[in-house]
Protein backbone atom coordinates (compact mmCIF):
# COMPACT_ATOMS: atom_id res chain seq x y z
CA UNK A 1 0.00 0.00 0.00
CA UNK A 2 1.51 3.47 -0.95
CA UNK A 3 1.64 5.94 2.22
CA UNK A 4 0.49 9.51 0.94
CA UNK A 5 1.11 12.37 2.70
CA UNK A 6 -1.14 15.56 3.01
CA UNK A 7 1.75 17.57 1.68
CA UNK A 8 5.12 17.09 -0.19
CA UNK A 9 8.02 16.76 1.32
CA UNK A 10 11.30 18.37 0.31
CA UNK A 11 14.41 16.68 1.38
CA UNK A 12 17.84 17.43 -0.22
CA UNK A 13 21.65 16.02 0.33
CA UNK A 14 24.22 17.99 0.90
CA UNK A 15 28.11 17.62 0.93
CA UNK A 16 31.68 17.84 -0.08
CA UNK A 17 32.87 15.70 -2.71
CA UNK A 18 33.00 11.76 -1.29
CA UNK A 19 31.08 13.03 1.59
CA UNK A 20 28.98 9.47 0.60
CA UNK A 21 25.72 11.72 0.58
CA UNK A 22 24.76 10.42 -2.98
CA UNK A 23 25.23 6.58 -1.56
CA UNK A 24 23.10 7.66 1.78
CA UNK A 25 20.28 9.29 0.22
CA UNK A 26 19.82 6.23 -2.70
CA UNK A 27 19.75 3.68 0.58
CA UNK A 28 16.81 6.16 2.17
CA UNK A 29 14.75 6.13 -1.08
CA UNK A 30 15.16 2.54 -1.35
CA UNK A 31 14.58 2.07 1.86
CA UNK A 32 11.15 4.39 2.12
CA UNK A 33 10.16 2.81 -1.18
CA UNK A 34 10.04 -0.21 0.62
CA UNK A 35 8.13 1.15 3.21
CA UNK A 36 5.28 2.21 1.16
CA UNK A 37 6.13 5.73 0.87
CA UNK A 38 5.05 7.44 -2.47
CA UNK A 39 8.74 8.80 -2.74
CA UNK A 40 11.31 10.12 -5.71
CA UNK A 41 14.68 10.44 -5.90
CA UNK A 42 16.79 12.73 -8.47
CA UNK A 43 19.79 14.59 -8.38
CA UNK A 44 21.55 18.42 -9.16
CA UNK A 45 22.82 19.08 -11.69
CA UNK A 46 20.39 17.49 -14.01
CA UNK A 47 17.66 15.14 -13.18
CA UNK A 48 15.26 15.74 -16.42
CA UNK A 49 17.35 15.56 -19.89
CA UNK A 50 17.95 19.67 -20.33
CA UNK A 51 19.35 20.22 -16.72
CA UNK A 52 21.36 16.45 -17.75
CA UNK A 53 22.65 18.31 -20.98
CA UNK A 54 23.77 21.23 -18.78
CA UNK A 55 25.36 19.10 -16.00
CA UNK A 56 27.28 17.37 -18.66
CA UNK A 57 28.97 21.18 -19.87
CA UNK A 58 29.51 22.29 -16.29
CA UNK A 59 31.30 19.13 -15.14
CA UNK A 60 33.13 18.38 -18.66
CA UNK A 61 36.67 18.53 -17.12
CA UNK A 62 37.57 19.91 -20.82
CA UNK A 63 36.02 23.38 -19.65
CA UNK A 64 38.52 24.52 -17.41
CA UNK A 65 38.07 28.28 -18.64
CA UNK A 66 34.76 28.57 -17.58
CA UNK A 67 33.78 31.86 -16.14
CA UNK A 68 32.66 31.31 -12.17
CA UNK A 69 29.55 33.17 -13.29
CA UNK A 70 28.63 31.15 -16.11
CA UNK A 71 28.97 28.46 -13.62
CA UNK A 72 26.75 29.96 -11.44
CA UNK A 73 23.77 30.47 -13.98
CA UNK A 74 24.73 27.25 -16.14
CA UNK A 75 24.03 25.65 -12.05
CA UNK A 76 20.60 27.98 -11.80
CA UNK A 77 19.13 27.36 -15.50
CA UNK A 78 20.14 23.20 -14.53
CA UNK A 79 18.25 24.05 -11.32
CA UNK A 80 15.19 25.68 -12.58
CA UNK A 81 13.95 22.81 -15.24
CA UNK A 82 14.75 20.04 -12.56
CA UNK A 83 12.24 22.50 -10.23
CA UNK A 84 9.37 22.81 -13.18
CA UNK A 85 9.59 19.25 -14.41
CA UNK A 86 10.26 17.25 -11.05
CA UNK A 87 10.18 18.69 -7.83
CA UNK A 88 7.01 21.37 -7.87
CA UNK A 89 4.72 18.56 -9.88
CA UNK A 90 6.01 15.80 -7.05
CA UNK A 91 5.35 18.29 -3.52
CA UNK A 92 1.90 19.08 -5.56
CA UNK A 93 1.22 15.72 -5.76
CA UNK A 94 1.86 15.07 -2.01
CA UNK A 95 5.01 13.21 -2.68
CA UNK A 96 8.51 12.78 -1.21
CA UNK A 97 11.33 14.16 -3.35
CA UNK A 98 14.57 13.14 -1.99
CA UNK A 99 17.35 15.64 -3.97
CA UNK A 100 21.46 15.06 -4.58
CA UNK A 101 22.00 18.56 -4.00
CA UNK A 102 19.85 21.82 -4.63
CA UNK A 103 20.83 25.17 -4.18
CA UNK A 104 23.12 25.17 -0.76
CA UNK A 105 25.64 23.76 -3.28
CA UNK A 106 25.79 26.72 -5.30
CA UNK A 107 26.01 29.09 -2.42
CA UNK A 108 29.13 26.95 -0.93
CA UNK A 109 30.82 26.21 -4.55
CA UNK A 110 30.26 29.57 -6.78
CA UNK A 111 28.92 32.02 -3.84
CA UNK A 112 32.03 30.98 -1.20
CA UNK A 113 34.42 28.81 -2.97
CA UNK A 114 34.76 30.52 -6.17
CA UNK A 115 34.57 34.00 -4.75
CA UNK A 116 31.53 35.22 -6.53
CA UNK A 117 29.77 36.03 -2.72
CA UNK A 118 26.73 33.71 -0.85
CA UNK A 119 24.56 36.80 -1.54
CA UNK A 120 24.83 37.42 -4.87
CA UNK A 121 24.43 33.43 -6.05
CA UNK A 122 21.75 33.63 -3.72
CA UNK A 123 19.85 36.75 -5.30
CA UNK A 124 20.58 35.29 -8.75
CA UNK A 125 18.67 31.67 -7.85
CA UNK A 126 16.05 33.57 -6.19
CA UNK A 127 14.67 33.93 -10.14
CA UNK A 128 15.47 29.90 -10.41
CA UNK A 129 13.59 28.46 -7.40
CA UNK A 130 11.28 30.79 -6.79
CA UNK A 131 10.73 30.59 -2.72
CA UNK A 132 10.88 26.48 -3.03
CA UNK A 133 12.95 25.44 -0.48
CA UNK A 134 13.81 22.54 1.01
CA UNK A 135 12.08 21.39 4.52
CA UNK A 136 15.21 19.64 5.73
CA UNK A 137 18.78 19.18 4.43
CA UNK A 138 21.33 16.68 5.61
CA UNK A 139 24.73 18.25 5.26
CA UNK A 140 27.30 15.41 6.00
CA UNK A 141 30.91 16.65 6.49
CA UNK A 142 33.97 14.69 6.02
CA UNK A 143 37.39 15.17 6.22
CA UNK A 144 39.06 17.03 2.74
CA UNK A 145 41.62 14.46 2.62
CA UNK A 146 39.18 11.09 3.60
CA UNK A 147 36.28 13.00 0.86
CA UNK A 148 38.96 13.32 -1.88
CA UNK A 149 40.55 9.62 -1.43
CA UNK A 150 37.09 7.93 -1.53
CA UNK A 151 36.87 10.11 -5.37
CA UNK A 152 40.18 8.52 -6.22
CA UNK A 153 39.28 5.25 -5.11
CA UNK A 154 36.34 5.78 -7.47
CA UNK A 155 38.56 6.46 -10.69
CA UNK A 156 36.85 8.20 -13.16
CA UNK A 157 36.74 12.63 -11.69
CA UNK A 158 34.77 15.18 -13.29
CA UNK A 159 36.25 19.02 -13.31
CA UNK A 160 35.17 19.69 -9.92
CA UNK A 161 36.49 16.77 -8.26
CA UNK A 162 39.75 18.00 -9.99
CA UNK A 163 40.30 21.19 -8.24
CA UNK A 164 42.69 21.62 -5.83
CA UNK A 165 42.60 20.90 -2.52
CA UNK A 166 42.10 24.74 -0.92
CA UNK A 167 39.23 24.97 -3.21
CA UNK A 168 37.60 21.80 -1.46
CA UNK A 169 38.65 23.42 2.11
CA UNK A 170 36.94 26.59 0.98
CA UNK A 171 33.77 23.89 0.03
CA UNK A 172 33.68 22.40 3.36
CA UNK A 173 34.28 25.69 5.35
CA UNK A 174 31.47 27.09 3.40
CA UNK A 175 29.00 24.42 4.03
CA UNK A 176 29.63 24.79 7.76
CA UNK A 177 28.87 28.21 7.99
CA UNK A 178 25.63 27.75 6.04
CA UNK A 179 24.80 24.97 8.64
CA UNK A 180 25.59 27.35 11.24
CA UNK A 181 23.67 29.64 9.79
CA UNK A 182 20.27 27.80 9.46
CA UNK A 183 20.18 25.15 12.10
CA UNK A 184 16.50 24.86 11.85
CA UNK A 185 16.81 23.69 8.35
CA UNK A 186 20.19 22.18 8.26
CA UNK A 187 21.25 19.17 10.36
CA UNK A 188 24.88 17.77 10.32
CA UNK A 189 25.86 14.39 10.34
CA UNK A 190 29.55 13.26 10.32
CA UNK A 191 30.67 10.79 7.70
CA UNK A 192 33.87 10.27 8.64
CA UNK A 193 32.18 7.11 10.48
CA UNK A 194 31.53 4.03 8.74
CA UNK A 195 28.46 4.25 6.06
CA UNK A 196 26.31 1.58 8.40
CA UNK A 197 26.13 4.33 11.27
CA UNK A 198 25.68 7.53 8.33
CA UNK A 199 22.64 5.45 7.05
CA UNK A 200 21.18 5.01 10.10
CA UNK A 201 21.47 8.23 11.88
CA UNK A 202 19.88 9.98 8.38
CA UNK A 203 16.76 7.11 8.26
CA UNK A 204 16.34 8.18 12.34
CA UNK A 205 16.59 11.67 11.29
CA UNK A 206 14.24 11.41 7.93
CA UNK A 207 12.06 9.72 9.58
CA UNK A 208 11.37 12.15 12.78
CA UNK A 209 10.43 14.34 9.81
CA UNK A 210 8.36 12.57 7.76
CA UNK A 211 6.39 11.96 11.13
CA UNK A 212 5.65 15.56 11.72
CA UNK A 213 3.52 15.68 8.14
CA UNK A 214 1.43 12.43 8.11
Amino acid sequence: MVRFMEKGLFITFEGCEGSGKTTVSKYLYNRLKEEGYDVIYSREPGGVDIAEQIRAVILNVRNTAMDPRTEALLYAASRRQHLAEIVLPALKAGKIVLCDRFVDSSLVYQGYARGIGIDKVWELNQFAIDDCMPDLTLYYDVDVETGLSRVRSRGEMNRLDSENVEFHKSVRKAYQMIAEKYPERIVTIDSNRPLREVEEESYTLLKKRINRYE
